[in-house]
């Protein structure tokens, strides 16, 4: 008989958003199921599918039980959920098979080690006015230094430090002393990356008598990840550079191209790349690398760090191979204490912190004039990605407050991040003699994007600040905040399949997240 293998799906957001989906359960359909994925949401970008079931969440298997209930463990996991779920044509398969989908394999070994072994944890702590919010303990006569006094919503609880935690490292360097960890924590210049274990982890290694170290450690509480880009390559090639730079180690990306492969996916200018296809580049020379990604054909996989994330890595004295490794492990369900214990994404404070409240797309709302809206659309036919370009002074675009090289994100409430130029321009056309569009600056566009956040309304806050003008008036309005998300969405122009689109009915269930 056939196995099956679900996929494993860990889910993050803040406390304004969803996770990018509906949870529904529909007549004649078995199982609890995704449906109206949100075009670059949380849950899309995770490798979600339309149609997909969800067969556990943090661990319990679900497929039996009340959908009311699968709605109250999706929600009681607040910021951060770990789904594993099955596709369609698998589930319906399997159903049909009579496989007991809730019947657990066991845990692959690599080395020695069990993958869904017990993990020691590195935690990044950036100190504030309130310092670290933890004290430390030793006994004396007694090896280990142990966490104590955490206090509850400081620095070092929202870093994934718990009570009685065992301190092992303190960036990057052994701590055996009291003493010792004391200097090291006053010298470090307000940001530690600490390396910790809990009783039951080092229990579980002292029984086997493994070493435990930073090459064993999760990353899964630290703030700043490191971003695996897929690429297929375009006519004219990927559209970006690897350069070298003085003063600085490493092969960095350069010289990205508006539209092309490298810019769809995300990379940004001064990435350091740190692996091609899984192969590490460190102490490779710049030929080297060069081969390495054209032997990869047409297809490539790169592992690339922002200057925060490096810094952060190195700070520890840890590869950042260590999150590759991790993230190919995800592909085998781990285990359930694992998966309850995933902690909520959370990014402390850094030393020279984004203003949040500068993170924010723009609603621009404009009623056509005699001269039109006043500014052009730019992209590449048949390519993804349109921006601003030539908005006229004085005009309605130019009143509404969009600018030139604003990204376009919606046009009358339809995502259009993945519409071709083509596409945008027909929505545009359509609208009549008003037209709203949500648009972000190049920069903010960019920043929001590297960290994983949807860019959507909810981002505006409470209120937002549209400009809304006729050829009669030329004032300023607040606008009230658009209405929640009803629970069945009313816009089919914005399904990604048939089947998304479908209506809720007495048999319907649909919960949004």
């Amino acid at each position: 008989m056939a196995r099956y293998k679900p996929r494993v799906i860990s889910l993050n957001k803040r406390s304004e958003q969803t996770f990018g989906f509906y949870l529904r359960v529909e007549h004649e359909e078995e199982g609890h199921l995704v449906r109206c994925l949100e075009m670059g949401g949380n849950a899309e970008l995770a490798g979600m599918k339309d149609g997909d079931r969800i067969l556990k969440v943090n661990g319990t298997f679900v497929d039996g039980l009340p959908h009311s209930e699968v709605v109250e463990l999706v929600r009681n996991s607040g910021s951060s959920v770990l789904f594993h779920v099955l596709d369609e044509a698998s589930y319906k398969q399997a159903k049909a098979q009579g496989v007991n989908l809730a019947d657990s394999h066991s845990s692959p070994v690599t080395n020695g080690v069990s993958k869904h072994a017990p993990k020691p944890k590195l935690c990044y702590l950036v100190k504030n006015n309130s310092g670290y919010g933890f004290s430390l303990r030793s006994v004396k006569g007694q090896q280990g230094l142990y966490m104590t006094e955490v206090i509850p919503g400081g620095v070092a609880d929202q870093a994934g430090v718990r009570l009685n935690d065992r301190l092992l490292e303190v960036n990057g360097e052994d701590m055996e002393t009291h003493d010792q960890a004391v200097e090291k924590i006053k010298s470090a210049g307000g940001a530690l990356l600490f390396l910790l274990v809990d009783e039951e982890t080092e229990r579980h290694y002292q029984s086997k008598h493994i070493k435990i170290g930073a090459w064993l450690a999760t990353t899964k509480y630290l703030p700043h990840k490191p971003r695996i880009v897929e690429m297929t390559k375009g006519s004219d090639g990927y559209g970006f550079l690897l350069k070298e730079e003085p003063k600085l180690s490493g092969h960095f990306i350069r010289e990205i191209d508006r539209g092309s492969p490298a810019d769809r996916v995300g990379l940004m200018d001064m990435d350091r790349l740190v692996a091609v296809d899984g192969k590490e580049v460190a102490g490779l020379s710049h030929e080297e690398v060069v081969d390495c990604i054209r032997m990869s054909g047409n297809q490539c996989s790169l592992l690339v760090v922002d200057k925060e994330t490096d810094q952060m890595y190195e700070k520890g004295k840890v590869s950042p191979m260590l999150f590759w490794e991790e993230m190919k492990g995800l592909t085998s369900p781990p285990s359930y204490n694992e998966a309850v214990t995933i902690p909520a994404a959370h990014r402390p404070p850094s030393p020279v912190q984004d203003r949040e409240e500068d993170l924010k797309p723009k609603l621009c709302r404009m009623e056509k004039t005699s001269a039109g809206y006043g500014f052009h659309l730019n992209g590449i036919q048949g390519v993804c990605g349109q921006y601003i370009k030539e908005v006229v002074k004085g005009g309605a675009a130019d009143r509404a407050g969009l600018e030139d090289e604003d990204m376009v994100v919606e046009v009358n409430g339809v995502n259009v991040e993945k519409s071709t130029h083509e596409e945008v321009v027909g929505l545009i056309r359509s609208s009549g003699s008003y037209l709203e569009m949500l648009v972000a600056s190049r920069s903010v566009y960019d920043r929001l994007t590297a960290k994983g956040v949807p860019i959507t309304r909810a981002l505006l806050g409470e209120t937002s600040y549209a400009q809304v003008h006729t050829p009669e008036t030329r004032e300023i309005r607040q606008e009230t905040p658009p209405p929640a998300l009803p629970e069945e969405p009313e816009q089919p122009a914005r399904s990604r399949s048939s089947s998304e689109s479908s209506s809720a009915s007495e048999a319907s269930v649909d919960e949004r997240f």
